[in-house]
Parts: structure tokens; sequence; C-alpha cells
């Protein structure tokens, strides 16, 4: 295995645990009834996502090869080759991904049921926790581990392994990881509004696979990045225009 472009993935995704546990932890949580210190739950939350994100980088560096998957940039950076090649041709659909993903997060709070409304009058996470973990860690947690695992999976078990991955074995990495990833966002909504209903989960977990199926196809034809790329995107044109 490239033990050291595993070890680059890992270090570009290691700073959103970092912002989520210290930036928007405290507003996410009743800081006054804690029966541990703050500090210890964040340093707690960090090494916990920190250990997600060191098996996904593994894991996804290990089988990626293996199914066609790829870090231009980072592996790159790994050869000590040319990152800005690497980058160019991921820049461009990377920027519409992010315009689309951008149309439903907006689109998402805009037409939100009234049991999520709780949410959009609390204080707003801070954009640099967003950008860190929603905008890289999780593309490298949902995409380069979760869905090459899939992938692969898949390959292995209607492939027999032979070949390149057909485009069902990818669309079907890409559509369950999606689906993880939009039932990934249902728990903090539980922890902030309560026990909702299913057409609730159903909501949550559809409107962020919608933007999932974006980033597994950026990913799958263009390469990580492009998916890093329109996540961060997503966040910063929506924040701006949502708060």
């Amino acid at each position: 295995m490239n033990w050291r472009l595993a070890f680059l993935v890992a270090l570009v995704a290691i700073p959103g645990p970092i912002a989520i546990a210290w930036l928007a932890l405290p507003m996410l949580i009743d800081t006054d009834n804690l029966a541990v210190p703050l500090q210890t739950l964040q340093i707690a939350t960090a090494a916990q996502s920190i250990v997600l994100v060191a098996l996904a980088s593994g894991l996804g560096t290990f089988l990626s090869a293996k199914v066609g998957l790829r870090a231009p940039v980072i592996e790159a950076l790994a050869k000590r080759g040319d990152c800005l090649s690497a980058l160019a041709p991921q820049l461009i659909p990377g920027v519409i991904g992010g315009i689309l993903g951008a149309a439903v997060i907006v689109g998402f709070y805009e037409f939100s049921p009234r049991a999520l409304a709780a949410l959009q009058t609390t204080d707003s996470i801070p954009l640099a926790a967003r950008v860190l973990y929603g905008g890289i860690t999780e593309e490298v947690l949902i995409r380069w581990g979760l869905m090459t695992t899939l992938v692969w999976l898949a390959w292995r078990v209607l492939q027999r392994g032979e070949g390149a991955p057909s485009s069902t074995v990818v669309w079907l990495g890409i559509g369950i990881s999606a689906l993880l990833f939009g039932v990934s966002h249902v728990p903090s909504v539980v922890a902030a509004v309560g026990s909702v209903p299913l057409t609730i989960v159903a909501y949550i977990t559809l409107g962020n696979a919608l933007f999932g199926l974006v980033a597994g196809i950026l990913f799958w034809r263009y390469g990580l990045e492009a998916a890093i790329t329109a996540h961060v995107i997503a966040h910063v044109i929506a924040y701006a225009i949502h708060g």
C-alpha cells in the first residue's frame, strides 16, 4: 500500500474533527449540564473522528487503486509531482458541482418542514468548521473511504474482481454511499430537536443524499479533489446566502 498517500490523505482531513470539536460542539450541546468537562468531551470527539479518518484514509488508499478511483492532487504531492496540473481538470467540474450543491443546501433550508424550523433559528455553525469538516473530512470519510469500499465490494461480488468496475458497480457504490451520507446527518438533528417522525428522517436523508450523488459522480469521473472542491464551495455559497 502507498503509505505516504494514506498519510497525506489523513493529514488533509484531520483539521476537520478538531474544528468541529472546538468550534461547533459547544453550540450543539447543553454545556451547562455535562457529566464531564467540555474540554474532555471535545478531545474525545476529535479523537474518535481522527481514528475514523485514519481508517478511511488507509482503506481508501489500499482499495482505490484496485477499482480505478483516485486523488490526483494528493497522489502528485506524494510523488512530489505537479499538483497544479493534477488539479486543473478538476476545478471546473468542482465549481459546477459546488453551485449545484449550494442550491441543494439552500433548498433544504428553504423548504424544510416546521419540525426543522428550530435548527434555522439557532446560532450558525462557523464557516471554518463547515468547510474543514463538511467540505474535506466528510469527503475523505464518505467518498475516499466508504464509497471506494462499496465499489470494491460490488466489483468483487458482481464481477469477481475481474476487469475494470462496470458503470453499474460504480453507481451502486455512489448510490449507497450517498444514502448513508444522508442518514449520517439524522442523529445531529435528533439531538437538536428531539425525536422526529419518519417523514423528517426521509427529508433529511434524501436532501443530503442529493449532494452525495453529485460528490460521488465527481469523485468517480474526476478525482477526490473535485468532490472536495464542490463540497467546500457549496458550504461557502450556502453560508453567504443563508448563514
